[in-house]
């Protein structure tokens, strides 16, 4: 977090005008102009999905947006506050607040026999996220329309890049009861016996990318249709990654309900499934650890904008 608040205060001394920058950029009507430092404070609310190793499309699963499965879309929303320079470059500090999931049985009843459908996981999360990004509008930024005769757009599309902290909790249900999975250590996760399968921490860093296009509504009210996707540095979104383990193991670190959760979170499978037959000593694949998990979302925001001046 020291990291991201330095960040923020060296885009803002960086989007801050010179103390010689003219006054006056553009007039929006007869009694108002903009200043060359804007802001705007607003909400968003819109739809949040995932890319993890669960769920998906239906089949053997493909790469990247072929298995976006819509029917997970969840509502998120978000408030956040933009300092925004001549139109062109911005800086936005943002909350946003979400849920996730996907489960296997999303592929019934047309595909019942392939290996996700038996697989049988599924999870739901939480995700909160703060972020610091960095907006750039191009037709401000590559066009100077305080010299021009016609005024600027109302509408203006725009890039998005930047770095978040987000936190989540990975759950799902066993007979009746929401469980953590984090916990459990599904995957063997901190257990000597994997020492490269570290445990999981439950707060980390996303870079959030997007798209969207503004649309000044009125002098005072801003629209946007947005699109950010966030890079994760972890697969345990879903709490799933790499392979099954021996499930006698589970003995040696847990006991009581936490033990008989863990045996029967870790492995979901049918057991009388001849096609697809389970060595009780584990190894068998569980997940993909070669592509990290992320999230992203697609939301409809509406901000107030500050900084007029009047003639």
């Amino acid at each position: 977090m020291k990291k991201i608040a330095i960040l923020t205060v060296t885009l803002f001394v960086f989007l801050m005008p010179p103390p010689k920058a003219s006054a006056q950029y553009y007039f929006y009507d007869n009694n108002y102009y903009n200043t060359p430092l804007m802001f705007e404070f607003g909400g968003s609310v819109g739809a949040m999905n995932c890319l993890t190793d669960l769920g998906g499309r239906r089949g053997l699963g493909k790469r990247f947006v072929k298995d976006l499965n819509l029917g997970n879309n969840q509502l998120n929303g978000s408030v956040y506050f933009t300092a925004i320079y001549k139109e062109a470059v911005g800086l936005r500090i943002e909350g946003s607040f979400g849920h996730i999931k996907a489960y296997d049985s999303i592929l019934k009843p047309v595909q019942e026999t392939t290996p996700r459908y038996n697989r049988n996981l599924s999870f739901t999360s939480k995700i909160s996220e703060f972020s610091v990004i960095g907006e750039m509008y191009p037709m401000f930024l590559f066009i100077n329309w305080a010299s021009r005769d016609d005024e600027p757009p109302s509408f203006s599309p725009y890039l998005l890049a930047g770095i978040g902290y987000f936190s989540f909790n990975p759950q799902t249900v066993l007979n009746g009861r929401t469980v953590d999975l984090q916990p459990l250590s599904t995957e063997g996760q901190g257990f000597a016996e994997y020492p490269t399968r570290k445990p999981y921490k439950l707060q980390q860093i996303s870079f959030p990318v997007g798209i969207g296009m503004k649309y000044e509504l009125s002098r005072i009210f801003n629209l946007r249709a947005e699109f950010m996707y966030r890079f994760l540095t972890t697969d345990y979104l879903d709490d799933l990654s790499t392979r099954y383990i021996n499930p006698s193991l589970f003995a040696n670190y847990f006991s009581g309900s936490q033990l008989s959760d863990a045996i029967a979170l870790n492995d979901r499978r049918s057991k009388t499934d001849a096609k697809y037959p389970i060595n009780p000593n584990g190894g068998q694949i569980r997940g993909n650890p070669k592509n990290n998990d992320a999230f992203f979302s697609f939301n409809l925001k509406i901000g107030i904008l500050l900084g007029w001046e009047k003639r």
